[in-house]
């Protein structure tokens, strides 16, 4: 379900559904991400959908929350001719950096977010994309 990236990230890739269960185990209480513990009572103000998650990511490319590319791409440093090459070179730049990059598979519009290494492992994305 995930690889190791060159640069010492790793991208996990989930399904639509798989990316639905993920935010739905999410709740965020005083601005952190946490993972939800079954039969715990979260308030529906700790909800995370994916709008809350785009606030603790480091870049996104989302048809659900609108991200800022060009703009990421500038505070990197950056140039590209198009989209597809200012995202590739966003990807690249974090990735090198550690962070992970979050697929959803089988979207009609690329979903893809880059998150820090420490927010995806305390959010159990790395540690359930190395499998048994």
């Amino acid at each position: 379900m995930s690889g190791e990236t060159g640069g010492g990230g790793q991208t996990v890739e989930l399904t639509q559904a798989g990316w639905n269960a993920f935010l739905a185990g999410l709740y965020e209480r005083d601005d952190q991400l946490q993972r939800r513990v079954p039969g715990a009572e979260y308030l529906p103000e700790e909800a995370v959908d994916a709008y809350v998650l785009s606030g603790h990511a480091e870049a996104l490319r989302s048809a659900e929350v609108e991200g800022d590319v060009w703009g990421t791409l500038l505070d990197i440093e950056e140039e590209a001719g198009d989209e597809e090459e200012a995202w590739a070179k966003i990807v690249a730049f974090y990735l090198d950096r550690g962070c992970v990059l979050v697929r959803v598979q089988g979207a009609q519009e690329p979903e893809e977010w880059l998150l820090a290494d420490t927010l995806a492992g305390r959010l159990g994305l790395t540690e359930a994309a190395k499998g048994p």
